[in-house]
């Protein structure tokens, strides 16, 4: 039974698999090498996939999805007849029909297949993909990361163990991965990227210009005509592709809409100068990425040895440019950026199917790929403690042990966390559960040990487990808990905008902690030892004991949402107003503290 590779893409999608030791592609039953991620639905009930679905799209654009890729992970539905298709299911039939194309082309059944999602997709994002490959009948073998397909396929005929950088720009989706090639091994150093950012919006920008043009000279909105619309899109996708080769290009539309005095043909020149002014601020969108993974990497474009385009929108001259003057290196053109993702994962399959595809041994080949976010858990104060920092290479197996924060805690709540802010109340909660039956015992007594687990899918499970009664539960991560592509992307721009707020606030909080236990000892101590005091330096204490109590009891030491902009405001002067308290009081009762530990002793 064969398996194959797919790049289930936004725009088009294909099919690998490794034939001779050598990866091929799969032609559809159209002819053509790749397949348009288009799902169309007739009048009479019939169902269109691929390249027949594009074709009657301008007729039939109610009831017509495209870019349906954007929407992987989210709650998303588009109704069609009154039933409601998740992106899920309609990427099912995308996949089904590169399946059954798959059989016709090797002449036997196809199960096992190698699926590959955007290095920045989330959780959510990887697991309703596998969940497609499922719903299409397909047994998915692993999801791997886009760029380090890429970066294997091109690692087959480039052998020499070099770090590569991966550009990968499609229709709706860019990222950048820095990898490193050796021997047998694929290891994604870094990874980062815009899940909003891609060729279907350099198609809306020309699309917008286009409309706005026709409007200018015939007072008539086509964005009201859905047909007469979809037309132009179809319109400003093909002028992007001429321009990649030609200094302009003419978009000719005959008949686009009706006016009173009959038709109205629609016909203009594009030149590339125009189109790279559109789409500049576009293009300069992906420089902040490129910056990040390889300051995540550690190293600089300089050591580069190659840089990979990949993506159909890489073929935008501007583009390839661009890349040139961040990386100062001539992009590679040796791979097609086109099939080159579906090529590794076909190479990945072979692989984990047991079969040999004579390049590499079976079980030999290892693809280290990362997680795109940090993961954490809410511990006191409303800290986001971390346990897998952003970019750690999967699998990850990871544990921390924690304690009680009040005495006597017979359960405790863990609330799993993602992104790169310090406080749990700026990070997405992805998951809470509660582990029961802890031993009765003083506040920091016990011993409750927190697990992540992250697979080479990207699917985790979180675990706490007290190591004193044996009482464990657990939680694998499903797609309803987790961050959307849109709060993945929030989460780090956040954590930039904020660093050096966050810093304040994590500054103050430990002000805060450590006056609050400070508070608890003096007033264990004076219970225990008040009476042996003098009545002076016994209200002395008490009175700076309350000042402190007072300056705390003022705002609470953790910060919600409603309260940051006030907390953040107010932070500065109260902090240094409660350490300034704080260390009145630990000098005014350090006979009394010392007194405490003695006894203690």
């Amino acid at each position: 039974m064969a398996s194959i590779g797919i790049d289930l893409g936004t725009t088009n999608s294909c099919a690998y698999t490794v034939e001779g030791g050598r990866p091929e592609v799969i032609v559809n039953a159209e002819g053509g090498r790749t397949t348009p991620s288009v799902v169309a639905f007739t009048k009479d009930g019939e169902r269109l996939v691929g390249t027949v679905a594009v074709r009657q799209a301008a007729m039939n654009p109610d009831r017509t999805i495209a870019s349906v890729k954007r929407h992987m992970g989210t709650r998303w539905s588009k109704a069609v007849d009154g039933k409601a298709y998740s992106p899920q299911e309609l990427s099912a039939m995308i996949l089904r029909k590169l399946k059954t194309d798959a059989e016709a082309y090797l002449g036997q059944p196809v199960e096992d297949a190698v699926i590959t999602v955007p290095a920045y997709f989330d959780d959510s994002q990887r697991q309703a993909t596998k969940d497609a490959g499922r719903i299409a009948g397909l047994n998915v073998l692993r999801i791997i990361n886009e760029p380090t397909a890429a970066a294997l396929a091109y690692g087959l005929d480039n052998g020499v163990p070099q770090k590569v950088m991966v550009y990968d720009l499609g229709g709706g989706t860019f990222d950048v991965s820095i990898i490193e090639i050796g021997d047998d091994v694929i290891e994604v150093l870094a990874t980062s990227g815009d899940n909003h950012l891609g060729g279907d919006d350099f198609d809306e920008r020309l699309a917008d210009k286009l409309t706005r043009d026709f409007q200018a000279a015939h007072g008539i909105d086509l964005t009201a005509d859905r047909a007469a619309h979809q037309r132009v899109k179809e319109a400003a996708e093909q002028a992007k592709k001429d321009l990649s080769a030609l200094e302009s290009t003419t978009v000719n539309l005959p008949f686009l809409a009706q006016g009173p005095a009959g038709p109205i043909h629609f016909e203009t020149v594009v030149t590339r100068m125009e189109f790279d002014s559109l789409t500049r601020d576009l293009v300069e969108r992906t420089t902040t990425p490129v910056v990040t993974a390889l300051n995540d990497a550690g190293i600089a474009a300089s050591e580069l040895g190659c840089v990979l385009l990949v993506g159909g929108s890489t073929r935008i001259p501007a583009v390839q440019d661009h890349v040139q003057r961040l990386t100062g290196k001539t992009p590679s053109a040796s791979i097609n950026p086109d099939e080159c993702v579906a090529a590794g994962a076909a190479v990945q399959a072979s692989t984990l199917a047991g079969a040999c595809t004579g390049l590499v041994r079976a079980d030999s080949l290892l693809l280290l790929d990362v997680t795109p976010l940090s993961l954490s858990i809410e511990t006191v104060g409303g800290v986001a403690t971390r346990l897998v920092e952003r970019n750690t290479t999967l699998p990850v197996h990871y544990s921390q042990v924690f304690t009680t924060a009040s005495p006597f805690q017979t359960s405790v709540e863990v609330k799993v966390l993602q992104g790169e802010r310090p406080m749990a109340a700026d990070n997405k909660a992805i998951g809470t559960f509660r582990l029961k039956g802890i031993k009765r015992a003083a506040a920091g007594v016990p011993q409750i040990e927190v697990t992540f687990d992250i697979d080479a899918n990207g699917i985790l499970t979180v675990s706490a487990k007290d190591l004193d009664t044996g009482k464990e539960q657990s939680i694998v991560i499903d797609d309803s808990d987790r961050m959307s592509d849109a709060e993945i992307e929030q989460a780090i721009a956040d954590a930039a905008a904020y660093a050096a707020q966050d810093e304040q606030r994590r500054a103050s909080l430990s002000v805060h902690d450590d006056a609050q236990r400070l508070l608890a000892q003096v007033d264990a101590a004076l219970a225990a030892h008040g009476k042996e005091l003098e009545k002076a330096e016994k209200k002395a204490v008490q009175t700076d004991a309350s000042e402190l109590r007072r300056l705390l009891n003022k705002r609470p030491a953790g910060f919600t949402k409603k309260q940051r902009e006030a907390a953040a405001a107010a932070q500065g002067d109260d902090t240094e107003a409660v350490q300034a308290a704080a260390e009145r009081l630990r000098a005014t009762a350090a006979d009394l503290l010392a007194k405490g530990e003695d006894t203690a002793e």
